[in-house]
């Protein structure tokens, strides 16, 4: 997903108030929540887009669909709705998101394994691929990938480090191929 200028204003906005309040760390979860929702109900977005619905009662959905967030959160996604950009909603929570890995020295991480990493497996990793990137740590999504065969592929923003058996066979066919 692309990110415009104005989500990550948006999303500087939001960063800047939490580390005033001292809620970095709150904040992002309620955003990772946030984004969740957005993803998995597309008629949400449908609903906030539709111009037959006014700006008070799109705003009263926001209000009591994230009642439980905190009201920087709530507020900046009203004001998302106010100023016609519930499109950017994901944007300027990838944004923050991305804010506050860069505040604490981590990097989100999406690694493939033929099964589920144990804690001790994904501490491993972490701290092996956290050099590779220059972080101090990194937040790991496991997922599991039956296609793999054995081994694992792991993306850090547009990185990937692909050490899977499939990925190593598919290089050596390549490369058989080739010469």
């Amino acid at each position: 997903m692309s990110k415009s200028g104005a989500a990550k204003r948006y999303a500087i906005a939001l960063f800047e108030l939490a580390k005033e309040q001292n809620k970095l760390a709150e904040i992002e979860q309620e955003l990772r929540v946030v984004k969740q929702v957005f993803s998995e109900n597309k008629e949400l977005l449908t609903i906030l887009k539709s111009p037959k619905l006014s700006i008070a009662n799109k705003q009263a959905l926001i209000q009591n669909a994230f009642s439980t967030a905190s009201a920087p959160v709530v507020n900046t996604l009203k004001l998302l709705v106010q100023r016609h950009r519930t499109n950017e909603v994901q944007a300027v929570c990838d944004a923050y998101i991305e804010l506050a890995n860069e505040d604490r020295s981590t990097a989100d991480a999406l690694v493939y394994s033929v099964r589920p990493l144990t804690p001790a497996e994904e501490t491993a990793v972490s701290s092996a691929f956290s050099r590779k990137v220059g972080k101090q740590t990194l937040n790991i999504e496991n997922i599991v990938d039956s296609q793999l065969l054995g081994g694992l592929k792991v993306r850090i923003g547009n990185r990937i480090f692909d050490g899977s058996l499939r990925g190593k066979l598919n290089r050596l066919e390549k490369q058989l191929t080739t010469n």
